[in-house]
């Protein structure tokens, strides 16, 4: 998820700097002390203790037994409500988990708001995974089979700009020619794949879900490298094509079937 700057030298407004307290709690790994979520954003103490109890006061963030602060579960709620106005998440669900079920990986739902890619929704799986994205997380468009899919299906609503892309580890693709021959084969094959392009150790096989012809969003499955071979990718590209599939008869108001049976 993209984070506020570090500092808020010049931030006039006490909603700016709210937000930026919560960006930044939700961004570490442990609780904070006043002093120190303070220096971190360049905010007095004293600022910084009031905006604390006003985010208290409505439940955002809460203490420890330490006296350290934390988001609170008022931010679950209201990420939970956003979701349940989502009609992609509410369709895919019985689907993504049934699938995280029979595949033993943690399937996503992902789809465009804004000028982002998102992550809108999981279901883990069984197996152990190191590394994924978190629900609310950017996803990038050039280093994911998640962007490819959306490049191929859905070109008008998304550009890669004309900056050099971003590599994010050795096997990132990083020349547009590259990624555009791997969009190409997303669009021939229907499915897309990218093995450790955006995060080490990271596997991903996606598919879209096209309603009447335009893509909605796209489900993806999740393993570490190493979990499936060649051709047991292209059986779970295969199988996700037709979940997705499932999702967008669920969206367009049809029964979509959600299947249990199977395996990678």
């Amino acid at each position: 998820m993209e984070q506020p700057d570090a500092s808020l030298e010049g931030t006039s407004t006490a909603i700016d700097k709210a937000l930026a307290v919560l960006f930044h709690l939700h961004a570490q790994p442990t609780p904070l002390g006043v002093s120190e979520l303070g220096r971190a954003l360049g905010l007095p103490k004293s600022s910084t203790h009031r905006l604390l109890h006003t985010l208290g006061r409505h439940r955002l963030v809460e203490q420890d037994e330490a006296g350290r602060y934390r988001p609170g579960i008022a931010l679950v709620a209201l990420g939970l409500g956003v979701l349940e106005r989502e009609p992609v998440v509410a369709a895919a669900r019985p689907v993504i988990e049934a699938e995280a079920r029979a595949l033993a990986e943690t399937i996503f739902v992902c789809a465009l708001r804004g000028d982002r890619l998102v992550v809108l929704d999981k279901a883990e799986g069984t197996g152990f995974l190191r590394a994924a994205p978190k629900i609310g997380e950017a996803v990038p468009l050039h280093a994911t089979a998640i962007g490819r899919l959306h490049l191929a299906f859905a070109p008008e609503r998304v550009d890669l700009g004309a900056a050099p892309l971003e590599r994010f580890t050795p096997h990132t693709r990083t020349r547009p020619a590259e990624v555009r021959r791997a969009v190409d084969e997303a669009l021939r094959r229907g499915w897309a794949a990218n093995r450790e392009e955006w995060i080490p150790g990271l596997h991903v096989v996606a598919a879209p879900i096209l309603v009447r012809g335009r893509l909605e969003a796209t489900l993806a499955l999740a393993a570490p490298v190493g979990h499936f071979d060649a051709s047991a990718e292209e059986r779970v590209g295969k199988r996700l094509v037709a979940a997705a599939r499932s999702v967008a008869e669920r969206l367009e108001g049809r029964s979509g079937r959600v299947r249990e049976e199977g395996s990678r």
